[in-house]
């Protein structure tokens, strides 16, 4: 699965994919993370890639070309399932989003900056918008960050465990159960017996009582 980010300020997404998860997952050859610099594209002379907005009013906004250059390189290398621009008006990222995109072989994604990008991007190019949640961020990299890493995750074989994304919360449409580690006993803080049992129906049984007592208490939209 290939993931091509086109950013602004590239270095922003250095450290999260060098580490843990999505590092292995690139050693493997399970995922290619390629993250572009929108300057790259600017054709003009100081690689400026905002300008005034029309109509007036405060802020600058992404302009087109460098956009549409790099979209359009990108293109004709590959076959593209998705073209994701992250925004805070875009649909909400949830498990199930990341469940979808899993499956996809190579997906864009165009992270914005300063009030936004030209609009005509989004009607030409974008097949769909994401969100992290209802408030802004400075920019689109930490949201690109996140949605890469919420899917790279769920591929077959980046995990040692396969079996671990499977039980996560959400994956459901319920929060997980409570878990715990050695030791048994800390300082008079045990373990449930239930888990100590052995009884692997007992403990499936308690794990998805406990789910759905945590689901009802803290996300009860979930289970509507």
């Amino acid at each position: 699965m290939r993931f091509d980010i086109i950013s602004v300020l590239p270095g922003l997404l250095e450290s999260p994919f060098a580490h843990s998860i999505l590092q292995r997952a690139q050693k493997k050859g399970i995922s290619e993370i390629v993250v572009h610099n929108l300057r790259d594209y600017a054709n003009n002379k100081h690689k400026n890639v905002d300008d005034y907005p029309y109509g007036g009013g405060s802020g600058m906004v992404m302009a087109i070309q460098p956009f549409a250059s790099c979209i359009e390189k990108l293109k004709s290398e590959r076959e593209y399932d998705e073209v994701i621009f992250m925004s805070p008006d875009g649909e909400t990222l949830n498990q199930g989003i990341a469940n979808q995109l899993s499956i996809k072989k190579n997906i864009i994604v165009l992270c914005g900056h300063y009030k936004g990008i030209d609009q005509r991007i989004r009607d030409m190019y974008v097949t769909r918008e994401i969100s992290i949640g209802d408030y802004v961020l400075s920019g689109g990299e930490l949201p690109a960050a996140i949605l890469v890493d919420a899917v790279v995750r769920l591929i077959p074989g980046v995990l040692s465990d396969e079996t671990s994304a499977l039980s996560d919360s959400f994956q459901d449409d319920m929060l997980d159960a409570p878990i715990y580690t050695r030791p048994a006993d800390w300082n008079g803080h045990k373990v449930p017996d239930v888990l100590l049992s052995g009884n692997a129906a007992e403990i499936e049984k308690w794990r998805f009582e406990q789910a759905l007592e945590r689901t009802k208490q803290r996300r009860p939209d979930l289970l509507e």
